[in-house]
């Protein structure tokens, strides 16, 4: 099963996200919800997340990006499973990592999800899809 589409679910007064629906059994066994490039959280499936544990593990520690990876990866992360509403908790440190507040963007990025402040999405994806306009393909 692939991630994919874009949500616009809501924080609760707890800092507790609702997890679209069609990816709730994916989900269900645990996830591990921690730090993303541009500010945005990432909700990987623990067997996903394992994975990527794995990668960044087998990078040398001697390599000043890899130790750096590491530590954001596994520093920020929290573990959970959703409840029976299909809810998950967001910790304060991450939601301000993020600046989220009641409403969120949760895009399905193929192994994973992201969750996104809504004005940070936009920014990002208006600057995106003009560089998607402008791909080519190598002639190499």
């Amino acid at each position: 099963m692939f991630f994919m589409g874009t949500y616009t679910p809501k924080l609760d007064e707890k800092g507790r996200l609702f997890l679209p629906a069609k990816f709730r059994d994916r989900l269900a066994e645990g996830l591990v919800v921690t730090q993303g490039q541009e500010n945005c959280l990432v909700v990987w499936p623990s067997d996903v997340f394992a994975e990527e544990a794995e990668r960044a593990a087998a990078r040398p520690m001697t390599n000043r990006a890899a130790r750096s990876y590491a530590r954001v990866l596994f520093a920020g992360g929290d573990e959970g499973t959703p409840d029976k509403q299909g809810r998950i908790g967001i910790p304060a440190h991450l939601r301000d990592y993020a600046a989220l507040e009641r409403d969120v963007v949760v895009i399905g990025v193929r192994d994973r999800l992201e969750i996104w402040n809504p004005d940070k999405w936009r920014e990002f994806q208006a600057a995106a899809l003009e560089d998607f306009a402008e791909l080519d393909e190598d002639d190499d």
